[in-house]
């Protein structure tokens, strides 16, 4: 008789979860670890990303900026709802978002890729420096030059 032998198959999921602003790079590398070490235990973790330090689109947790991370990973829904479990109880955490994004993955045919860590797009305010309103979407009004009709011919009487 021939032996089957069932490949095991997983789902590809990907969280992107936001951390405090005054997180030094140690800490966001502990929590790193430790939802690495949480995917490892069901599944594969493919790859960490951390985006920087970002302006949000509105305060979360108080703060007008966050740091964000993104994690790419083969697992099953029960690995997801046990990372999100985590990322609920780490007070370095403020906010969380898992999405699915593909069926039935060999985790052999995905490799493991080195952890990528871009600058992020938003500097500190300079002290002194006044914050600009709004959010920043609408440039503020600039005086228009003025412009100068030109001079209408004088009549002849």
């Amino acid at each position: 008789m021939a032996e089957t032998q069932t490949k095991v198959r997983l789902r590809e999921y990907e969280t992107v979860f936001l951390l405090r602003p005054e997180l030094t790079d140690d800490v966001v590398d502990k929590v790193k670890d430790r939802v690495r070490g949480i995917v490892n235990r069901d599944g594969k973790l493919l790859r960490f990303t951390i985006w920087g330090k970002k302006k949000t689109m509105y305060l979360i947790a108080k703060q007008p900026r966050a740091i964000y991370v993104h994690a790419s990973y083969l697992g099953s829904p029960k690995l997801v709802a046990e990372v999100e479990r985590n990322l609920r109880n780490f007070d370095e955490v403020t906010r969380y978002l898992s999405s699915h994004i593909a069926d039935d993955i060999d985790p052999e045919t995905r490799p493991v890729q080195e952890d990528v860590k871009m600058a992020g797009d938003v500097e500190e305010a300079k002290p002194g420096a006044p914050e600009r309103e709004g959010g920043g979407f609408r440039p503020e009004p600039e005086e228009a030059p003025a412009v100068e009709e030109p001079e209408e011919a004088a009549e002849e009487p």
